[in-house]
């Protein structure tokens, strides 16, 4: 028996081993980009000579930067705020509707996740070009919330399953509206799912580049855009700048929504 618990907890070390490999092997572009910011060489030479913080100096005196990131941040925010009022209400339909094709019209929202998104981007494009959205900031927002809705719907009905309905009917029963017993009782008791559903959808919007490239004119350029442009004409470490800046805010927004998770769960 004791030799069953040491074979048990050798086998927990090697996993655990595997396990900080691959989060290594996973992390290393990424320290080697936030490195490439600081270095002082004018080309993407690693390891560095020497550090500066010339690169982002350059990157927020650029009006085209600060253009494309204000562009992208519009964006992700409409196409958060119409993908939770969307998933909020498609979540409800899938979870508490009492109707035939339930699981088909789930399948059809879920499409996205599954199909590549250049498939997508392709479609898109041919469809929007014909009806003059191309390159428009809502063509942009309407590209955006097909990949990221997706993704609301699974958090919002996931939180909605976990919730118990006789809660609701309580509130109703004690004179409650039924629109004001979801409002004041339901919602805050989803609020954790909706609120992963704001963030992944601003995060999905804020990083998508394949579905901005297609939908991207001279005049309308999200940040993405900006980077693969740049990567294409030169390799100035002013990328590994705006990319570092890029991983910052999606690992800020994912600390703060563990956070609000775990005091959730408190």
């Amino acid at each position: 028996m004791l030799m069953n618990f040491d074979k048990l907890g050798t086998w927990r070390w090697v996993l655990a081993g595997i396990a900080v490999l691959m989060a290594l092997f996973l992390l290393l572009p990424i320290v080697f980009i936030v490195a490439l910011s600081f270095g002082d060489s004018r080309w993407l030479i690693f390891p560095p000579p020497g550090w500066t913080m010339r690169w982002y100096h350059e990157l927020f005196a650029d009006p085209r930067w600060l253009q494309s990131a204000w562009t992208s941040a519009r964006i992700a925010v409409v196409v958060m705020v119409l993908s939770v009022i969307l998933g909020l209400l498609a979540s409800f339909a899938l979870v508490r509707g009492q109707f035939r094709g339930r699981a088909v019209l789930r399948a059809f929202f879920l499409t996205p996740m599954i199909l590549p998104v250049v498939i997508i981007a392709v479609a898109l494009y041919a469809f929007f070009l014909r009806i003059g959205l191309n390159g428009t900031f809502t063509g942009f927002v309407a590209a955006h919330l097909i990949v990221a809705l997706p993704f609301s719907i699974i958090a919002i009905t996931g939180a909605l399953k976990t919730f118990d309905p006789a809660i609701e009917d309580a509130a109703i029963l004690c004179g409650a509206h039924p629109w004001e017993a979801r409002a004041r009782v339901t919602l805050p008791a989803i609020s954790h799912g909706v609120f992963s559903a704001a963030i992944f959808s601003f995060l999905i919007s804020w990083d998508e580049v394949v579905l901005a490239i297609f939908m991207a004119s001279p005049t309308l350029q999200t940040l993405p855009v900006r980077v693969w442009t740049t990567l294409r004409q030169d390799l100035t470490p002013v990328i590994a700048a705006a990319s570092t800046l890029l991983v910052l805010l999606t690992v800020v927004l994912m600390i703060v929504a563990a956070l609000i998770r775990k005091g959730k769960s408190r």
